[in-house]
């Protein structure tokens, strides 16, 4: 039995009134929508009550839910709207970086050359990456950046993360394929034209 099917028998039975279903599911999902949170809201003990009411919220409206999609998508779109509405409420917007770190850059182009030999060099260019990326990204428009962040961080696929975005799966793959390039496009000066390099 696959995820999905575990966690659409947690949703049922949780919808029949089992609330200890429910706590597999927060215990499952809090650490990643946690960490989805943390690309919107910086304030560790705030991501912390926003990634509540976000839970809190799929609890209310799980009643509802038809299992058209997988229940993580569902409970990342909530989350996503949830921390939006929470900066919204507060007179703050989404901010325009995401912490990245190396590990993380290496899902874009030529970032995997960096951890060929660990030498100060390449330690030193491996972090001046990493504030590239994170540069990149402030640039980078919320739609562009939550797409991204969903793709290679939380490693949805194009068609969860066009049900969590609420918008058909080209426009995902565009939207994706926009952010990687905007971020390439910064990269390649650091890292030479010629992809064959070496440090």
């Amino acid at each position: 039995m696959g995820d999905r099917e575990v966690d659409q028998q947690l949703v049922e039975r949780t919808q029949r009134g089992d609330k200890r279903a429910f706590e597999l599911l927060v215990a499952k999902y809090q650490r990643k929508l946690g960490r989805l949170i943390s690309r919107f809201i910086r304030d560790p003990a705030e991501v912390e009550d926003v990634t509540q009411e976000a839970f809190i919220k799929a609890y209310r409206a799980l009643p509802a839910f038809r299992g058209e999609s997988a229940f993580y998508t569902w409970l990342y779109r909530i989350g996503i709207n949830t921390a939006k509405n929470y900066l919204l409420a507060s007179g703050r917007r989404a901010p325009t970086s995401t912490p990245f770190d190396a590990e993380e850059a290496e899902g874009f182009e030529d970032a995997g050359l960096l951890h060929e030999v660990s030498t100060p060099e390449n330690e030193l260019m491996s972090k001046q990456v990493v504030e590239v990326v994170n540069a990149s990204l402030q640039q980078l428009p919320d739609d562009l950046r939550t797409a991204l962040t969903l793709r290679e961080i939380e490693g949805l696929s194009y068609e969860e993360i066009a049900s969590v975005m609420n918008c058909p799966v080209g426009t995902v793959r565009s939207r994706i394929f926009r952010a990687r390039e905007a971020i390439a496009q910064n990269l390649r000066p650091l890292l030479g034209t010629n992809k064959d390099t070496r440090w």
